[in-house]
């Protein structure tokens, strides 16, 4: 076994013939625990386009299918980004990647406080913070699951999805009462020192790889680190590459495309000011937010748990099914206050947010092996770019028609037709070789 130097080495340690006492904590739930506070800081900034098309809309005049155009360009760097980010994991290591990342997120955070034309905005809102939220994004997670755990990773799954909806939870509250009270430019400056305060606890306890510690897997058997792998860019496009001649790889991206397009596309961003427009202050419509993000953690963590369990595909169907149930009757239920069909939406909704993640990486597992996370990655990708789309196609109909009714019905037939995609996904019997090396 390979020596190391580290301190936390020693508690973690595979346990040596003739001894019968265990760690009491695997280290691979410690790496866990810090991708989690990473994702919930990463994840501040999309706490606040929602809340902040308003406040630019009245200072500066910018159309909303402008800012909405700023918050499209920021979600589809986020999806486009994220399969390139797991190759350079695999290259350059986990920890230099996420440090770089938090590090562009509080500087486009930060410089957006300074600007005054909507270019900008598209610059420190779109590339900057598009960029660095794109290398902390679900292939973050998806990397870290694959390399640190071998049992239980449809839950690790889940929880590590859900820390998006925790990050939701804290900030959304907390940057609604900001920007009502002070204004949107110190709500923009502490997103960018949530990322910051993130970057130590990466530094400091984050490990790439289970070998660096000297320890196995969680639930798997001890393996050597392997060589970095050179090439990243052209390992990303080659994996994309031979995907796509493959019938499911189109089936999830379609189907991610849709939830994309009914989740931070519609409802992150567009929910906020819809409800304003029906009379309801915007701190109420920012907690209602919030509240789908507590129920998203429950919902999501169990998702994970069902797939360890259940028919990958059969959950997805299931899962998008009741979404598009639920944005079809969404316009009934606006109004000056939250009434109680309302609470109920926000509560079925949020268990129903992002509980398609934990399905859709195992099926990417199933069909993709080793080359999953950056499979994944690019699926993501979709994700993205069926949210950027919706982010700036519902500004405009909200500038065209003067209100976003259409938008939810159309979201709602969208998520129809992906129960129908999902159940026609075909099973792999057998692991998948990697389709790169």
């Amino acid at each position: 076994m390979t020596q190391t130097t580290d301190p936390t080495a020693l508690a973690d340690s595979p346990v040596k013939p003739g001894r019968t006492s265990r760690p009491r904590i695997h280290r691979a739930w410690i790496v866990a625990a810090v991708t989690f506070v990473t994702i919930i800081g990463g994840a501040a900034f999309n706490s606040l386009p929602g809340l902040l098309i308003d406040p630019l809309h009245t200072e500066f005049g910018w159309s909303r299918g402008e800012i909405g155009l700023a918050v499209s360009i920021d979600m589809a760097l986020y999806g486009l980004t994220a399969p390139f980010a797991a190759a350079l994991m695999d290259r350059f290591g986990i920890r230099r990647v996420v440090v770089v990342a938090l590090s562009a997120v509080a500087a486009g955070a930060l410089a957006s406080v300074w600007m005054t034309a909507s270019w900008q905005l598209m610059i420190y809102w779109g590339l900057l913070v598009g960029l660095g939220t794109g290398a902390m994004a679900m292939s973050f997670a998806a990397t870290v699951t694959n390399r640190w755990f071998v049992a239980k990773r449809g839950l690790v799954t889940g929880i590590l999805t859900a820390a998006g909806a925790s990050g939701q939870l804290v900030f959304l509250p907390l940057c609604a009462w900001i920007v009502d009270e002070h204004g949107w430019r110190p709500a923009s400056v502490t997103v960018a020192l949530a990322a910051l305060v993130v970057v130590p606890f990466v530094a400091l306890l984050m490990r790439d790889h289970p070998a660096d510690v000297g320890v196995a897997p969680y639930g798997g058997t001890y393996v050597e680190k392997p060589a970095p792998a050179r090439g990243a860019a052209a390992r990303t496009v080659r994996v994309l590459f031979d995907a796509a001649r493959t019938g499911p790889f189109w089936l999830l991206a379609g189907t991610f495309a849709i939830c994309g397009a009914s989740t931070n596309g519609l409802i992150r961003t567009h929910f906020v000011p819809s409800a304003h427009d029906h009379g309801m202050p915007i701190t109420a419509a920012a907690s209602l937010l919030a509240v789908i993000g507590i129920f998203d953690i429950i919902g999501t963590i169990f998702s994970g748990w069902l797939t360890d369990r259940f028919d990958a595909r059969r959950l997805l169907a299931v899962y998008y099914a009741l979404r598009g149930i639920s944005l079809m009757f969404l316009p009934l239920l606006m109004g000056p206050s939250v009434e109680p069909p309302m609470i109920f939406f926000i509560v079925f909704y949020g268990l129903d947010w992002v509980a398609t993640v934990p399905p859709t990486l195992a099926l990417c597992r199933e069909h993709y092996g080793e080359d999953s996370a950056i499979v994944f990655g690019w699926v993501l990708a979709s994700h993205q770019v069926g949210a950027a789309l919706v982010a700036f196609l519902g500004g405009v109909a909200r500038d065209t028609f003067g209100r976003y009714d259409v938008v939810w019905y159309a979201a709602g037939a969208l998520c129809a037709m992906a129960a129908l995609m999902a159940l026609v996904i075909r099973r792999r019997s057998t692991p998948k070789v990697p389709v790169s090396s």
